[in-house]
């Protein structure tokens, strides 16, 4: 195996790894010299393993390219893309750092396998990934995107839903769930998308002046790589529709009274179409005239990768948040415990939408950089797996880390993190293993929400993403869950995903999605090693610590006199104090940071 790493300014030596790549070697002959630094760079590793390509996907930060007979990655090119934060709360990126970010992906890997003697007509198909909710407008007369995009866990829009739900009868936040299968809620387009009509310019003018386009970035990508202004094509899949609010899951459309009730015009929506059918050509470069016939959003695509066809299957994909999916067939499942319903991926224009009951969790990788970043307790986070393994028992202490609020099944934004049952003997490696378990406690809440609405237990859960490289973790959560927790050998699973889905195309044909010809990957597998009794204590004392986390966020004020914090005068109070209600510096009222007409509000000042 060689590897390299390159960048705009700078390069390392192409280094040789034989079989007896440890651990140790791994650290000092690729970590450090190699991968380090190109950390938050514009950059390349390269690995060489001289297979033969077929299909290539593209994410907004990769282009990978598999074979379509044995379904193995033979050669990948990686550009990083910066995330802005304008405000707290805010998530922000370019939309042209995304384009440009799979144009020089597209050219380098094809490069790449000129130097290794691989003919590039072998790609016979592209099929995209992508963010799903993360939303974008931009003019189709100059092909300009008019904002950034605002990512899928961008906050800016909280006000906003608060004012949609309490405006439902009952205060209902599941009000539109009967057409949408979602609850109104930050994470989803439809109020992306409003906020940018009511707080842009460009935006609002593009729209009234019939110039807006709007899109997931599957649909800007596929715009541009058609030719943008001069012809591309504007559309979607349905996986990546149904996360926006304005997509019926039911007639596969877009709904008029859904884009009504958000005051969205018709006219911007992409087209809506299967995630496997060729919906144009790549208009230029190397891959010029190879068909774009594959998409999906990321965890669909992750769904695909893993092979859960078969009504009941269920993968898990741990990042920096986790995302439960399982297959539910040709009939949509509306939960009644908290998870959402989407669709999980139509294989053709011809072929029946399947979908999915999904269960998000915003903090799961988050939770080890929180206690890398923020108190220092480990210097990486492959640290934590033996810091955890010291101990291998978090002896009663319990994390909830619910920094914004938790998702799935609770919907709860008013919930904070905690941490209980400390004791003095309580050290650095116990919430070390609280916080890996805090990850499982978590999964196995959403697998019991779905176990209930789908009717049947799940009989082993099917896992990618970063995390499952810790195999403390996934011995963790095959215990909490009393289940098999199935790995498979390759962690590519969402990129393999979108590249079945391209190669399996009418008008493609390279990729056979028939049962018996779908290729079988190694996996590992972990099998539970506690009792029932001993998992079912743990779990019901994380539920116990969940309710201590409930309802920390809140208006009610801390005291109705006049001391430090009170309805009275005090320093923070509802009255003239410095940080009050009424006419103080910090206050509600009209002081210079408000709730009023200050410089810094939430009425006339700037923020």
């Amino acid at each position: 195996m060689v590897w390299a790493g390159i960048s705009y300014g700078h390069w390392t030596q192409l280094h040789f790894i034989d079989s007896n790549l440890n651990a140790q070697r791994y650290r000092d002959e690729i970590l450090r010299p190699i991968v380090v630094p190109f950390i938050r760079r514009h950059h390349l590793m390269f690995q060489h393993d001289n297979a033969q390509p077929h299909v290539a996907r593209i994410s907004t930060q990769f282009l990978e390219v598999f074979n379509s007979k044995t379904a193995e990655l033979i050669s990948h090119h990686q550009v990083g893309i910066k995330q802005s934060f304008p405000k707290e709360g805010w998530v922000e990126e370019d939309p042209k750092e995304i384009l440009q970010s799979v144009y020089e992906c597209m050219e380098r890997t094809c490069e790449k396998l000129g130097q290794l003697n691989i003919d590039i007509s072998n790609i016979k198909a592209v099929g995209v990934t992508n963010q799903r909710e993360t939303t974008l407008v931009w003019d189709k007369e100059t092909g300009e995107p008019l904002y950034n995009a605002i990512v899928w866990l961008d906050l800016r829009t909280q006000s906003t839903v608060e004012r949609l739900i309490n405006s439902t009868p009952g205060k209902n936040k599941n009000h539109l769930k009967h057409k949408t299968g979602l609850p109104i809620s930050t994470y989803f387009s439809a109020v992306k998308l409003r906020w940018l009509m009511d707080n842009v310019e460009e935006v609002a003018e593009a729209v009234l002046t019939h110039r807006a386009m709007f899109g997931t970035v599957d649909s800007w990508l596929i715009w541009c790589l058609t030719g943008g202004k001069s012809g591309g094509v504007h559309i979607t899949d349905v996986t990546n529709a149904s996360r926006t609010m304005l997509f019926n899951i039911h007639t596969l459309d877009w709904d008029p009274e859904l884009c009504k009730y958000f005051d969205v015009p018709m006219e911007i929506l992409p087209q809506v179409k299967s995630s496997s059918e060729i919906y144009g050509s790549v208009n230029s470069g190397s891959l010029a005239g190879v068909p774009i016939s594959g998409c999906l959003g990321d965890q669909s695509a992750a769904l695909v990768g893993q092979m859960c066809f078969q009504d009941g299957q269920a993968k898990n994909t741990y990042g920096t948040g986790c995302f439960l999916l399982r297959n539910t067939g040709i009939k949509p499942v509306m939960s009644e415990h908290g998870l959402l319903t989407t669709l999980a991926y139509k294989l053709g224009k011809d072929s029946p939408a399947y979908y999915a009951l999904e269960g998000s969790v915003a903090i799961a990788g988050a939770v080890v950089r929180w206690l890398k970043d923020n108190l220092g307790i480990i210097q990486s986070s492959a640290e934590i797996e033996k810091l955890a393994g010291d101990v291998g028992s978090s002896y009663g202490c319990y994390f909830v880390p619910a920094f914004s609020g938790l998702y799935a099944p609770y919907w709860e934004p008013s919930a904070r993190g905690i941490i209980c049952g400390l004791t003095q003997f309580t050290n650095r490696s116990h919430l070390a293993f609280a916080a890996l378990e805090a990850v499982c406690f978590q999964t196995r809440e959403i697998l019991e929400a779905m176990n209930q609405d789908y009717g049947v237990p799940l009989s082993q859960l099917q896992v990618d993403g970063g995390m499952t490289s810790n195999r403390l973790l996934m011995q963790l959560q095959a215990d909490v869950l009393c289940i098999p927790v199935v790995k498979p050998s390759m962690s590519e699973t969402t990129a393999l995903g979108a590249a079945m889905a391209a190669g399996a195309a009418e008008g493609v044909g390279v990729w056979s999605l028939t049962p018996g010809d779908l290729t079988t990957i190694p996996t590992d597998k972990y099998q539970p090693l506690i009792n029932p009794e001993e998992s079912e204590f743990r779990f019901a004392r994380w539920k116990k610590a969940v309710q201590k986390a409930m309802n920390w966020e809140t208006t009610e004020p801390i005291s109705n006199g006049n001391g430090p914090c009170s309805n009275g005068n005090g320093p923070c109070s509802n009255g003239n104090g410095p940080c009050s209600n009424g006419n103080g510096p910090i206050s509600n009222g009209n002081g210079p940071c408000s709730n009023g007409n200050g410089p810094i509000s939430n009425e006339s000042g700037e923020h």
